[in-house]
């Protein structure tokens, strides 16, 4: 059994790297305009599916980092890296990764964290020249040594063609939802348009403390008389 406070939860928040597919440079436009191919339903316009570059690393940037730990007395604490400076960002994560995460004995947590979260921090960090922390450096480790907890992961049970959002499993395991103001189709509207990062850092924190509950349900943990900072704000 893992220990509780050798765990870092984690999710993150991206958007695409411009406003609107106007703003990219004629040479990313084609650049996307090839990968919209995979994208694009009927008779959709490569700027129509813009929308969804904020998930691919090569097209996105990472606005958000959260981040949660639960001590030895069983307190839940709640950190984020945020703000328009994606590098200044990633290098703070990077710093934590370093002081605090860095043994054997560590891990990362997420949901669908393998597919997404990881890869993805670990992407734009090398896009910043930043050094991958030891939790991040995965080249060459055989799967025992990758120390990456997937929540996604651990209700597939071995099944890889099943995808079951976090929203769903806290509705099964009847965890307070996290999508009870935005949802991750909202953020990139909430970022550029209405310019209110505090409040995608609140839904980014929420999604963290829902992820540690539900790896908690998993592990057969129970949680109710740990201590929760549920009254998340940054206004």
């Amino acid at each position: 059994m893992i220990e509780l406070k050798k765990i870092l939860f984690i999710d993150i928040e991206t958007v695409p790297m411009l406003p609107n597919y106007d703003d990219l440079s004629e040479d990313w436009q084609k650049l996307w305009d090839k990968k919209a191919k995979y994208l694009i339903k009927n008779e959709e316009l490569p700027s129509e599916v813009y929308e969804r570059a904020g998930i691919y690393a090569e097209f996105g940037k990472i606005i958000c980092i959260s981040v949660g730990v639960i001590t030895s007395q069983n307190e839940v604490r709640i950190k984020s890296f945020y703000g328009d400076d994606e590098k200044k960002l990633l290098s703070e994560f990077a710093q934590l990764l370093n002081r605090f995460y860095h043994t054997e004995e560590h891990y990362l947590a997420a949901h669908n964290g393998k597919e997404f979260d990881y890869p993805y921090i670990a992407r734009r960090m090398l896009i910043h020249k930043i050094a991958l922390p030891k939790l991040l450096d995965i080249a060459g480790k055989k799967p025992w040594e990758i120390k990456h907890i997937d929540t996604l992961e651990l209700w597939k049970f071995g099944d890889y063609k099943h995808y079951t959002s976090l929203e769903l499993l806290a509705k099964l395991f009847d965890i307070p939802t996290p999508k009870d103001d935005i949802n991750g189709s909202d953020v990139a509207k909430v970022y550029y348009q209405e310019n209110n990062i505090e409040r995608i850092v609140q839904y980014c924190e929420k999604d963290v403390i829902t992820l540690m509950k539900l790896y908690l349900h998993q592990k057969n943990i129970d949680y109710s008389s740990f201590i929760w900072n549920e009254n998340i704000s940054h206004s």
